[in-house]
């Protein structure tokens, strides 16, 4: 379902893969938890790793849930504005606002914090191509001397972070922006079309499905 939906929005699968690139450390770390340390019978044993037809079989499975869920979040930020999506997560919330569930504030919360993994994203390629300038390798050696070498990235795209956050507190409470719903109007009211509705549908059946395929799995029927 994710593919038919990446087709559907005709942007290039590259540009969706070259987000992968900064996670490549983090799924080959996932890989080699889930190969190395799985129950069952072992199909390959030294010392005290073994790989198990189940450590392949979670291995795999965690690989594709974070590649799918990186080229998910992709789509949103590639084909949605964060004005449209702020407006589409309190519209569809909407509902819990009545018992006092603050819908305005996580929805904002959700479409900063989407908006800004590319800038994110961005900003740790220059770190890296920062650090590359002055040195630091971080493709030679075992894994362990890899995982050292992140540590020049990490500081400052930390600090980076928190200066980002910091400033784009200051320039929302400069325009008066206080947190809540309350009172506030849209300047662009939104209106649910057929192929919105179709949408729903659909996304509606896939996790019926999805919790329906993990009761056979669980209770076996």
């Amino acid at each position: 379902m994710t593919l038919i939906f990446v087709s559907l929005t005709k942007i290039p699968l590259k540009m969706y893969l070259r987000g992968l690139k900064p996670l490549l450390f983090i799924l080959i770390f996932t890989a080699i938890l889930n190969v190395f340390y799985s129950t069952g019978e072992p199909l390959v044993q030294f010392w005290i790793f073994k790989i198990t037809a189940d450590g392949i079989k979670n291995a795999v499975f965690m690989i594709l849930r974070i590649f799918m869920l990186v080229i998910a979040t992709s789509m949103l930020t590639y084909t949605t504005s964060p004005i449209v999506l702020t407006s589409g997560l309190e519209r569809l919330l909407s509902p819990l606002a009545k018992i006092k569930v603050p819908v305005h504030e996580f929805s904002m919360m959700m479409t900063i914090a989407l908006r800004f993994i590319p800038t994110l994203l961005e900003e740790t390629d220059k770190i890296m191509n920062a650090q590359k300038a002055r040195g630091a390798d971080f493709e030679s050696g075992g894994l362990i001397k890899r995982a050292k070498a992140l540590a020049p990235i990490l500081i400052p795209l930390f600090i980076s972070a928190f200066r980002r956050a910091d400033e784009l507190a200051t320039a929302m409470e400069c325009r008066c922006y206080t947190g809540s719903s309350e009172g506030r109007t849209h300047f662009i009211t939104y209106s649910m079309t057929g192929k919105d509705f179709v949408a729903l549908a659909v996304v509606v059946a896939m996790i019926a499905v999805a919790v329906a395929l993990n009761f056979v799995k669980v209770f076996g029927f």
